[in-house]
């Protein structure tokens, strides 16, 4: 039996290796099985090439608890190691690095991940054993078997093994701080999180299963009553994986049906279909695998990230894809996977480089390009789609400058009328009737259809049209659209009255003298909080609204832009509320509180309410005297 010691200017690694990877030190176990997939994987290459020439069909690993004897087994069938090898690999690479980690790492604090940069992914074990064990054979019938032996310090025992079957097998003795490793409800928990789709099956345990040879028989007994016999169960290996999950084929391979049922198998508990899905598969100048689908969205953009699951060769890394991922696709669900992304031994953290910058953009390009495909392909199906997917396109439009420019041809601007533009068909459609005396295309919106149902049918009866822009994003994307396109200007629909949105030539002339007008203003004045409103005098329609309430397009828009990031740069969101009161002259009330002395104030503060209400901001005792006040002046 040989003895060594590993090396002395490490004798503190295990310490570190639990201090470092502590909160993530369920990953020993993913670690350990993408060890054992690897040896298995290169035996059938092997085999492949006639460097072996066993049976690998049916290669599979075991994972086994040893709950009395506080031990836990991973077992694989794979190509194995000699004595040299173990020393090799075990021993000398893994450590190879280590006196650089103590060096550089050992006054962190922190749980950065950083010990897979150095080659210890097999030493994630002592995060959770006390001792470790390795029984191995080679795939090289020649080669005896070994059996190594550490405790969690520096010195190893490494021993000639009388093992016959080729393979590996670790045995992993839990400490006692680390029990719950040894309870089939945790390591299943594991399993199926980090190793559902490992390209090798995985067996825990076993399950009975209905006998497909045997078919109960019915029996007849001597009175002619029939029964039928118990079904024969047999035990199998309950296998906990799949070996070949969906991205891993060819699109052409798969059909619709598949690929949502791959969506039920990622995601059990989510109930309602994927819109639809976009199959990623690439190997130049990187190789990325994955699908992702499109669900159906709420308006709430941050609750749906961590959807996104990212492997690497079958094996789970973490659902966190930031940088991998664009931001704005982080809301989509799916899986990537991709050997060329670089990661540690926890495999947790990205090392940012170039290869992940290309993913991204390849990602944005293959997502733009499937957008653009249901548009032109059915375009009817992809306006039923809009509301479930527009916060994706939206924000794609804001953050992504190219996925910007692609997106002009498939993004898409709903009517009040329920009827779907691109913003060059809505521009075509209206300039002829909004565009103002400055030359100015109009583009008016609401946000909300019945809130706003006067402002909106006030403008379609003068043949305006009225988009519905109601995501909590769309102050930014307006912003953008405006500052992008010449002479091209949004105005909500209840910014302002609705000929000064859209000025003509031609502008209405006040019935009252320069003296009433004056006045007017002034009686206005005394009854308005002038905390609250501004009040203005305008010559309108006669049929149009006595007092319009009315937020300026622009304060309105960057209190918006601040409730949802980045707009506030002027400190809006500190500003009290305030209104522009528009007075319209050439109301016949305003005849009438001219001439009025009594009920004066009775007429300013029922039209001033009436049109409060029509903004949602009459309530409680104001509601209650707007109330009584309308009953009096209908008795009276």
């Amino acid at each position: 039996m040989a003895k060594g010691k590993i090396n002395v200017a490490v004798e503190n690694i295990f310490p570190l290796i639990k201090r470092f990877l502590y909160s993530d030190h369920e990953i020993f176990l993913r670690e350990l099985i993408s060890n054992a997939t690897d040896a298995t994987l290169k035996l059938k290459h092997l085999a492949s090439i006639g460097e072996f020439k066993g049976d690998v069909d049916n290669l599979q690993l075991e994972v086994k608890i040893d709950k009395e004897g506080k031990k836990l087994h991973i077992i694989d069938q794979g190509i194995g190691m000699s004595q040299d090898e173990v020393k090799k690999y075990i021993n000398d690479i893994a450590f190879s690095g280590a006196e650089e980690f103590l060096e550089k790492f050992k006054d962190e604090k922190n749980d950065s991940g950083i010990i897979g940069h150095f080659g210890l992914g097999f030493y994630s074990a002592f995060m959770v054993a006390k001792e470790v064990e390795i029984l191995t054979k080679s795939f090289k019938e020649e080669e005896a078997g070994a059996h190594w032996i550490c405790d969690g310090s520096p010195e190893y025992s490494l021993k000639k093994a009388d093992k016959k079957e080729r393979g590996t097998e670790i045995i992993l003795h839990i400490d006692d701080d680390s029990l719950e490793f040894l309870e089939e409800s945790r390591i299943n928990e594991l399993l199926n999180k980090y190793n559902k789709f490992m390209p090798v099956p995985i067996k825990f345990g076993t399950k009975e299963i209905a006998d497909p040879d045997h078919e109960p028989k019915t029996i007849t007994d001597k009175d002619g009553k029939e029964t039928k016999e118990a079904q024969k169960m047999i035990t199998v290996d309950r296998i906990i994986n799949n070996p070949n999950p969906a991205w891993t084929k060819q699109p052409s391979d798969l059909s619709d049906e598949e690929y949502k049922s791959f969506y039920r198998e990622l995601y059990p508990m989510q109930f309602e279909e994927p819109l639809f899905h976009i199959h990623l598969n690439v190997d130049y100048p990187f190789n990325l695998t994955g699908i992702l689908y499109f669900p159906k969205l709420t308006t709430n953009i941050d609750v749906q990230k961590d959807k996104i699951q990212l492997y690497q060769n079958q094996v789970f890394v973490t659902d966190n894809v930031e940088g991998i991922v664009p931001d704005f696709l982080q809301m989509l669900r799916g899986v990537i996977d991709s050997p060329d992304i670089p990661l540690n031994v926890s495999r947790s953290y990205l090392q940012a480089d170039g290869a992940v910058k290309k993913i991204s953009s390849y990602i944005t390009k293959k997502v733009a390009d499937k957008l653009s495909s249901l548009f032109k392909n059915d375009r009817e199906g992809y306006e039923k789609k809009w509301n479930d997917i527009k916060i994706v396109i939206e924000y794609g439009m804001l953050s992504e400058p190219k996925f910007f420019e692609k997106a002009q041809k498939f993004a898409l601007f709903p009517t009040t009328k329920d009827e779907y533009f691109t913003f060059e068909e809505f521009q075509e459609k209206t300039k002829a009737a909004q565009t103002d005396k400055d030359g100015n295309l109009i583009m008016l919106y609401a946000n909300d259809k019945e809130a706003q149902h006067g402002f909106i049918e006030e403008a379609e009866a003068k043949g305006y049209e009225v988009l519905l822009l109601d995501s909590p994003i769309i102050s930014h994307l307006i912003q953008k659209l405006e500052s992008e396109g010449e002479k091209v200007k949004f105005a909500r629909v209840d910014a302002d009255p609705i000929d000064k949105l859209i000025q003509k030539e031609d502008a209405q002339i006040s019935k009252l003298t320069d003296a009433d007008q004056e006045k007017l203003k002034g009686y206005i004045e005394e009854i308005v909080p002038k905390e609250k409103y501004s009040v203005q005098l305008e010559a309108m329609d006669s049929k149009s609204n006595p007092f319009i309430i009315t937020q300026p397009e622009f304060m309105r828009r960057m209190k918006e832009m601040q409730q949802t990031g980045g707009g506030g740069m002027m400190g809006m969101g500190g500003f009290p509320e305030m209104y522009n009161l528009v007075v319209n002259t050439n109301n016949d009330l305003m005849q009438k509180i001219l001439k009025a002395k009594g009920k004066r104030s009775e007429y300013i503060n029922q039209a001033l309410d009436l049109a409060r209400l029509s903004q949602n901001l009459l309530q409680g005792k104001e509601m209650t005297e707007f109330i009584k006040r309308s009953y009096d002046l209908m008795n009276n």
